[in-house]
């Protein structure tokens, strides 16, 4: 690897110097950009491993910069993220009975803890794009009537055992995953659903992916 970059895997500018300490929160964005780039299959599960490792111990920037310098620099287009900087919420609740569909689609921030208290509403969370941003995520559910459906991609594991189902379906469809890629992140269900159903499956399939027997990209949304 070489070049310098910033942390969040940009060029630093004129007046950036190389040698400044750096903080937890700069090593913590470094190890966002390094898992992100491996659910997306741009390092194998070893390169995470070595570069993570190296992040956590660095004490400069120039030491964080080296590992994001051939890496894509994270995406600013979505709602809470400034300057190539995730903002993560602690908890974020969402709150809707008898309304419209709620979405979570493209790149949108992954909170530390996600609260669900919706009723007779579709809820669809979509995690192909999402921005990863611990290794766990999870979702407390207070949930009636219609679909909760999770979308996930390689690297991404569902966890529904702690989720009780009160006359309500599952169908979890796993992603496959090939063996050599770390699990980016976890998502655990946990409190109650009743009626309708609980759907997790991976992006569904263009008519030209269907039709040349392809998996879904994993940019694919519904």
């Amino acid at each position: 690897m070489s070049g310098e970059m910033s942390p969040t895997g940009e060029r630093p500018g004129p007046s950036s110097s190389p040698e400044l300490r750096a903080s937890h929160a700069d090593r913590d964005r470094v190890v966002d950009v390094l898992r992100i780039a491996a659910g997306d299959g741009l390092l194998t599960a070893d390169e995470l491993d070595e570069r993570l490792e190296t992040a956590l111990s660095a004490r400069t920037l120039n030491e964080l910069a080296v590992l994001t310098a051939d890496l894509p620099a994270v995406s600013t287009a979505a709602d809470g993220i400034a300057g190539g900087v995730a903002e993560v919420k602690d908890v974020v609740r969402i709150e809707q009975v008898f309304s419209g569909a709620v979405e979570r689609t493209g790149r949108w921030v992954l909170p530390q803890r996600l609260e669900l208290a919706v009723a007779w509403c579709d809820v669809t969370l979509d995690f192909t794009e999402a921005v990863v941003t611990q290794d766990t995520l999870r979702i407390d559910v207070a949930m009636a009537g219609k679909s909760l459906t999770l979308v996930t991609r390689p690297g991404v594991e569902v966890d529904v055992d702690g989720l009780t189902l009160v006359h309500c379906k599952l169908r979890h469809r796993r992603t496959r995953t090939p063996s050599d890629m770390p699990t980016t992140l976890r998502v655990e269900l946990v409190g109650q659903k009743a009626h309708g159903r609980v759907v997790v499956r991976p992006p569904r399939r263009t008519l030209w992916q269907w039709l040349l027997r392809r998996p879904a990209s994993p940019s694919a949304g519904d």
